[in-house]
């Protein structure tokens, strides 16, 4: 089931009414209405893989008692093994496998044996998957690393990994943040309700209204860009770097809002990351839940910035090639990882990568130059590397910039005002909520606030489709 769709908007009431109204004095009776809901909300794209997340359910639930409750270190270590073995496999199989037999069949073909590519398959990526292992993975690890007990709560475990809001594309929680909530009796309020109406409504306008309108541009774009302008070209990666932005963001912000009405708190996701004022502040507020799972799953035990200056930048290559290896088995995302990693280490390396911890100060009204030129640069580095991240595969990419390099020209195919309109609103109106990202749409006018409202609802509501567009994260 899509947030942006008809079946959604009934789907989300009924749950609210049972939660909220017919089962509020039973904290195990809400979790099993969140459980079946959820599972009823995943089946809306494919009943069969509610299997998979049964089954990683099941398995670190169990993994997780036997890891607490084992005396012996390796008895504690063969079950973290077992956890992190069969949670990889699955992500391993439906993920990477195709990319690996073909990879295989390319190498063989090359060196002059000829390998018959029908013993392949095609094998489908189930929604989701990505994100609910490493939910899964870090909450065996986390028991093994004694930063937090098992639950005997089976409900309350299955609810935590396949919590709808967040099933299919993140955040990715932690069980030290999201657990406890659904063991323990939730309070909610009015103002947590209202909370998260505004952030399903600026979600919804991010995706509806600013994404799906770019969406139709970019593609086409993308698919043409042999036979288009340089400068058509800069202005499709413009766009994609704001399509991607408002799809994925938006989607955060609505599973941010959805959790509130169930006075349930999820972590933030994105903090206005076009507003960074270099790579380390970027991935500091892009894709939090993912950046900050490296960095504990990963980077730290890797050997994270201690030691010498060499491990350092070895495993800040390692953790942003990995990173870009999860987004998909395609060398795109490998490279994209790479530059991102290559743009990082001179930061690094000159001790500016802690230098933007807070947003710049809300006394300004607007940036200094020295900051909108940091933030400009910063946007260019990241709006390159989406090249790659778009490009169908590493051909096309640097066929992509090529065209860009040598040809100035610009095709008349598109009509750019509405789209440019939408992507000023939304710079202007981020720029001035850019202190909270979950206090959105509000402002010291009451009257500006309700007015606006009433017009993003209305945007929403005339680009709304019948055929909804899914988020472009689900891919991954």
């Amino acid at each position: 089931m899509l947030f942006n769709s008809y079946e959604f908007f009934i789907f989300l009431p009924i749950v609210w009414f049972l939660y909220t109204f017919i089962f509020s004095s039973n904290k195990n009776l809400q979790n099993f209405i969140l459980l079946v809901s959820s599972y009823i909300f995943y089946s809306f794209w494919d009943y069969r893989f509610l299997s998979l997340i049964f089954a990683s359910t099941f398995v670190d639930f169990f993994a997780g008692i036997k890891i607490f409750e084992s005396d012996k270190k390796l008895n504690k270590k063969l079950f973290l093994f077992l956890s992190l073995f069969f949670n990889l496999s699955l992500l391993g199989f439906f993920k990477y496998y195709n990319f690996f037999i073909e990879s295989w069949i390319n190498l063989f073909n090359s060196l002059g044996y000829k390998i018959i590519d029908h013993y392949t398959i095609s094998i489908i990526l189930p929604v989701g998957i990505s994100f609910y292992t490493f939910q899964t993975i870090s909450y065996t690890i986390d028991i093994y690393k004694d930063r937090i007990k098992p639950t005997k709560d089976f409900i309350a475990f299955a609810t935590y990994v396949s919590f709808f809001p967040q099933l299919v594309a993140g955040p990715i929680e932690r069980a030290k943040r999201l657990l406890p909530q659904l063991l323990n009796k939730r309070k909610n309020s009015r103002k947590n309700i209202l909370d998260g109406f505004r952030l399903i409504i600026w979600g919804m306008f991010k995706k509806v209204v600013v994404a799906d309108s770019l969406a139709p541009v970019v593609n086409d774009i993308f698919f043409n860009y042999n036979s288009l302008g340089g400068i058509t070209l800069i202005i499709g990666i413009f766009y994609f770097s704001f399509q991607i932005y408002c799809d994925f963001s938006g989607y955060s912000d609505i599973a941010i809002g959805t959790s509130k009405l169930f006075g349930i708190e999820i972590m933030s996701n994105f903090k206005f990351p076009y507003f960074s004022r270099n790579i380390a502040e970027f991935w500091r507020r892009w894709h939090i839940s993912l950046s900050t799972w490296f960095k504990d799953y990963l980077y730290i035990p890797l050997g994270g910035s201690r030691g010498p200056k060499l491990i350092s930048i070895r495993n800040i290559f390692i953790i942003f090639i990995v990173s870009g290896f999860w987004h998909g088995a395609n060398l795109t995302f490998i490279f994209w990882g790479f530059i991102h990693a290559a743009f990082f280490v001179p930061i690094y390396l000159s001790k500016k990568n802690r230098i933007y911890v807070e947003a710049i100060s809300e006394k300004k009204l607007l940036p200094t130059f020295k900051e909108f030129y940091h933030i400009l640069l910063t946007f260019f580095i990241v709006t390159f590397g989406w090249i790659f991240f778009r490009s169908e595969n590493i051909i096309n990419a640097f066929d992509y910039i090529k065209i860009i390099l040598t040809d100035f020209t610009i095709s008349e195919n598109y009509s750019y005002l509405k789209l440019n309109f939408l992507i000023v609103l939304l710079v202007i109106l981020e720029w001035f909520m850019r202190f909270d990202e979950r206090n959105v749409l509000i402002f010291k006018n009451k009257f500006f606030t309700i007015t606006l409202v009433i017009i993003i609802i209305l945007l929403i509501i005339i680009n709304f489709e019948l055929v909804t567009n899914e988020f472009i994260y689900f891919d991954f």
